[in-house]
């Protein structure tokens, strides 16, 4: 079993930077095309030479995403106008919140939908039950 497991970490290091590779955005990708490195990570996987060249020279680095010394657009990095959406809490985006209020006013008017139709059901089956009752409870109490 532990003849194979440098085989399985070659394997395992060829199939990480080949899928990193591909989730990559391309204006992320540094030095070379993304094309080209898909490349070269296929060719000269199983020596190694492709997944380590793409970890060390092809795949962003994650400290100058958001505006390292290297972001100025002298280096390779993104500026702010390509950073991409940042993630925001529930509460603490208008967006979501505007949908709950909407939400809630859609919810109500089908309750009160509910609730007039609910009345109209039990005011239609009073009714049937006074009509069909009243002349049934008059005719035994008279002598």
């Amino acid at each position: 079993m532990i003849r194979y497991l440098p085989f399985l970490l070659v394997l395992a290091l060829w199939i990480f930077a080949f899928i990193d590779c591909l989730n990559t955005p391309e204006q992320q990708v540094r030095n070379l095309p993304k094309v080209v490195w898909v490349l070269i990570i296929l060719l000269f996987g199983e020596v190694l030479i492709g997944p380590i060249a793409w970890l060390a020279a092809g795949r962003p680095r994650a400290g100058l995403r958001g505006g390292g010394p290297a972001a100025d657009g002298a280096g390779f990095g993104t500026t702010a106008a390509e950073e991409p959406t940042h993630w925001v809490a529930p509460d603490d985006n208008p967006e979501f919140l505007r949908s709950l209020s909407l939400a809630n006013k859609r919810d109500e008017a089908m309750l009160k939908e509910w609730e007039a139709d609910l009345r109209r059901r039990e005011e239609e089956l009073r009714r049937k039950q006074n009509g069909a009752s009243g002349p049934d409870d008059a005719s035994p109490t008279a002598p």
